[in-house]
């Protein structure tokens, strides 16, 4: 899993918005120093894009001061199941309607169990 590959438009235009590592760190209360390692121990993904290609969280990913619940765990679901940064974000911000909503849309509101067991299903 690489931990820093550029967006492709197709998940660029799925990603409602997008936060780069100050902001996070600021929504965090966390130094800005502190979110990478977030990044490489999977706690969130990250990827390049825009102009500069400066790196990006979607911002769906950050809840009230904290990653959003379940969202390390399905991370670490999907790449178990060999899915790229790339391919997890895609997974996640894809509409499902027997959710209904996105997997992320799902973990916002604390529907966790149901994203993982989807991910966990993914594997088989």
């Amino acid at each position: 899993m690489t931990v820093f590959s550029s967006v492709d438009a197709q998940i660029d235009a799925l990603v409602p918005s997008w936060l780069t590592l100050p902001e996070v760190a600021e929504r965090l209360g966390l130094e800005v120093t502190r979110i990478r390692p977030l990044i490489k121990e999977g706690q969130l993904i990250a990827v390049r894009r825009g102009e500069n290609k400066a790196l990006m969280v979607p911002s769906d990913f950050i809840g009230e001061g904290k990653i959003i619940k379940g969202l390390p765990g399905t991370l670490t679901l999907l790449k178990d199941d060999g899915f790229t940064d790339e391919e997890a974000l895609e997974w996640l911000f894809t509409p499902d309607s027997t959710l209904p909503g996105t997997p992320a849309q799902a973990l916002r509101e604390n529907r966790g169990t149901e994203v993982k067991r989807r991910a966990q299903a993914l594997a088989v």
